[in-house]
């Protein structure tokens, strides 16, 4: 049986979730993807891989930036953007996902899709900064063929929707593995709740699976048979990248503190963040509207206070949302076969 794990019988933490479980549960977020799933040649070359684009609302978003943080678990991983994401504190394009060599593709296409929507980036105003990440899907994708265009990276953000993600092995999770059987794409939400003033907010978390071993996995915290055979397959120690978004107001700061705890998340499962694992979170929070361009000198924003008890239930949403996500990611693949007739099996979450 397919499904998300809570669907099998399996609850994580103690929050409640969104109405669909998803990272499109914080309100304006989209998700989008493309999947390429076909043979290259007759010798056993095959495009088993995609792209994945999430969009922290429906506008411009170089026009209309939101508030950003990225923070590196290990940093064994080809992303683009980060660095000014961190200095500034903003995010000005979707965050987009894909297999390692993908990455210029994708970079490519991301830009002319925002050059074409921003005729001033370059002109009259400075560049823009893309953020692209990637997992590397080796076993299944042929890699080195570069399957991946600027053209997938376009639709990707054009297939974007605020409905419930695609999730398992599609878009840029297509070819991953998640201790050693199927992964990819998984999605889950908290809702923190402020009972004092009736407010409350959403934390949303996608993941592109692909690390850890068969081994590794903390398979019998999840109530799952333990009669199922071991995988002794495993990516080069593996990588994840996670996504979280939020509507909770916090500075960029503040948000660095929250993505720190998906980290509690992916230690759950059973990782302890491989030597070669580009282990990266990227967090954004939709709370605040940043115009590219104003003519006041100073600009306000509301933040939470530091001290306040909601920074633990965020602390907590985000470690609970990362671990149900990556159990997503397993629960919704299905067993896969690309290159050179390389077959990854599904897990099987059964009750014990």
């Amino acid at each position: 049986m397919q499904g998300k794990v809570r669907q099998l019988g399996i609850e994580i933490g103690v929050l409640p979730v969104g109405q669909k479980n998803c990272i499109t549960d914080v309100e304006g977020v989209q998700v989008g993807h493309v999947t390429l799933d076909e043979p290259l040649d007759q010798n056993g070359a095959y495009a088993c891989t995609g792209v994945t684009a999430i969009l922290p609302h429906g506008g411009n978003v170089f026009q209309h930036k939101v508030t950003a943080a990225s923070y590196v678990l290990n940093g064994f991983g080809k992303t683009t953007g980060l660095v000014q994401v961190n200095e500034l504190g903003v995010l000005e394009s979707p965050i987009m996902l894909t297999n390692t060599f993908g990455v210029p593709a994708v970079t490519q296409g991301t830009l002319s899709y925002m050059l074409d929507r921003n005729e001033d980036i370059g002109l009259t105003t400075g560049t823009i900064n893309l953020v692209v990440g990637e997992c590397n899907d080796s076993y299944l994708n042929s890699i080195r063929a570069c399957p991946v265009t600027p053209a997938h990276a376009i639709e990707a953000i054009r297939q974007a929707s605020a409905q419930t993600a695609q999730e398992g092995a599609v878009g840029a999770g297509k070819g991953m593995m998640c201790f050693g059987y199927k992964g990819g794409i998984g999605s889950s939400s908290r809702i923190v709740k402020v009972e004092s003033n009736e407010v409350n907010y959403t934390v949303g978390c996608l993941v592109l699976s692909n690390f850890g071993q068969g081994r590794e996995f903390l398979a019998e915290h999840y109530k799952v048979s333990t009669t199922q055979n071991q995988s002794t397959l495993s990516p080069t120690d593996g990588s994840i990248i996670i996504v979280l978004a939020t509507d909770a107001p916090l500075s960029s700061r503040q948000l660095t503190r929250v993505i720190k705890r998906c980290g509690i998340g992916l230690g759950r499962t059973g990782s302890h963040f491989s030597h070669g694992s580009g282990d990266i979170v990227i967090g954004f929070t939709t709370a605040h509207c940043i115009p590219h361009t104003a003519d006041q000198l100073v600009e306000t924003r509301t933040q939470l206070r530091e001290d306040h008890p909601i920074m633990n239930q965020l602390f907590t949403a985000a470690a609970e949302a990362t671990e149900e996500a990556i159990l997503n990611s397993l629960s919704q693949a299905q067993t896969t076969t690309g290159r050179n007739g390389h077959t990854v099996q599904a897990y099987s979450f059964q009750q014990a």
